[in-house]
């Protein structure tokens, strides 16, 4: 029996190629082909209003943002809730790299312990990309106040407890804090006198209505020059370039003692890591440049460049540090 041969099905060359090429496109679909960053202007949110610290960080970096990208870099003030507005806009943004936020110590370790059902977790709805920078705040006190170091002022307090009064910006603020670190790790208790602000708490400070404060550089540095104010150590764990005659609280008696300032950049979690690596890349060579370490030391703040494994990590060590101080004083936002 004759069998006839197969059949040869012969395709034109140009059918051929659009098979070829629409089985291709099943196979490797253009939404999971890698996409180019950055592809549109970014948006930067700075958690604070315009003129403050971020503020001023945010506007010094996205201009040079911008030139290193070719995109416009928008700087998007969004202050309310101590910067939870802002975190809660950077969270719930599409994770592409092309919006990420400046914020601070408040919206991205403490808040969470002051605000009841918070619509994003910092660790986990953030992804850190580097920090920027730190501000040392200065322990400060009346000259009426009889010690002239740390160690004496401890030994103060533990001699009359709850005698000394620190005034602070308002409950859960970098002051509090730093006074409320201060008393857990030097044993002793002092009396903590939140104001509305910087303003009025520097006034009942000069008045000597209370005897101390833990303060931003900016705002102690015009009455320490003036002798109105005497100060003891900066509270970051190194020597300030601001007051490099001042020690530290933790080599002055407290060891580890750190309360300081930082702010840092963080895009929404799940932002290709090759586009957290190239943002870190831009913005800490703009923070390691030296025009742009003098324009921040001319505003109290020093640059603080890191890696994003890094400023991860901190951001859980202030995170963890913060939380347990707040528990153990009972800090109450109400």
């Amino acid at each position: 029996m004759r069998l006839n041969p197969p059949l040869k099905l012969v395709l034109p060359a140009p059918f051929t190629t659009l098979l070829i090429t629409a089985l291709l496109a099943q196979a490797f679909p253009v939404s999971a082909q890698p996409t180019t960053f950055p592809g549109k202007p970014l948006r930067l949110i700075a958690s604070q209003t315009a003129g403050g610290g971020v503020d001023q960080v945010a506007r010094l970096v996205s201009g040079r943002l911008a030139e290193a990208l070719g995109q416009t870099v928008i700087v998007d003030n969004k202050p309310g809730a101590n910067g939870t507005l802002a975190g809660e806009l950077t969270a719930k943004s599409p994770p592409d790299g092309h919006t990420l936020m400046i914020g601070a110590v408040g919206n991205l370790a403490v808040n969470t312990f002051f605000i009841k059902q918070m619509s994003y977790e910092p660790l986990q709805d953030l992804a850190p990309v580097t920090l920027a920078v730190s501000g040392a705040n200065v322990l400060v006190v009346h000259p009426s106040v009889p010690a002239r170091s740390v160690k004496e002022l401890v030994a103060l307090a533990k001699a009359r407890p709850g005698a000394l009064a620190y005034g602070t910006t308002g409950i859960g603020g970098t002051g509090h804090l730093a006074g409320a670190l201060f008393q857990s790790m030097a044993k002793v208790e002092l009396l903590h006198v939140p104001y509305k602000g910087g303003a009025p708490a520097m006034v009942d400070l000069l008045a000597g209505e209370v005897q101390l404060t833990f303060a931003s550089s900016p705002t102690v540095a015009p009455n320490i020059s003036s002798g109105r104010l005497k100060p003891l150590a900066v509270t970051t764990l190194h020597r300030s370039k601001l007051f490099p005659q001042l020690p530290t609280v933790a080599e002055s008696g407290v060891p580890n003692y750190e309360a300081q300032s930082w702010y840092g950049f963080v895009v929404p979690a799940k932002t290709p890591v090759a586009t957290i690596a190239r943002l870190n890349k831009e913005i800490v060579q703009i923070l390691n440049r030296p025009e742009t370490a003098e324009a921040l030391l001319k505003s109290g703040m020093e640059p603080w460049s890191s890696t994003p494994d890094a400023f991860g990590a901190y951001l859980k060590a202030e995170y963890t540090k913060w939380g347990r101080i707040i528990k153990a004083a009972g800090i109450s936002a109400n």
